[in-house]
């Protein structure tokens, strides 16, 4: 699954990690892909299941 790095920012700045957030707007692509940027995300502490719930558990279309 194919998520725009701002709202995994957005995620991290909503758990009040701003520390992060900046870390990881200067880490993450433009396009984060779950499978590949796996270890990424894991660095900053985001599941990629807590991303879906922004969507409802529908994939958004990019």
């Amino acid at each position: 699954m194919k998520i725009p790095k701002d709202q995994i920012i957005e995620l991290l700045q909503g758990r009040g990690d701003g520390d992060r957030a900046e870390l990881a707007r200067g880490e993450l692509p433009d396009e984060v892909d779950t499978d590949r940027d796996a270890g990424l995300l894991a660095k900053f502490g985001v599941d990629p299941k807590d991303l879906l719930g922004g969507f409802g558990g529908k994939i958004p279309s990019l």
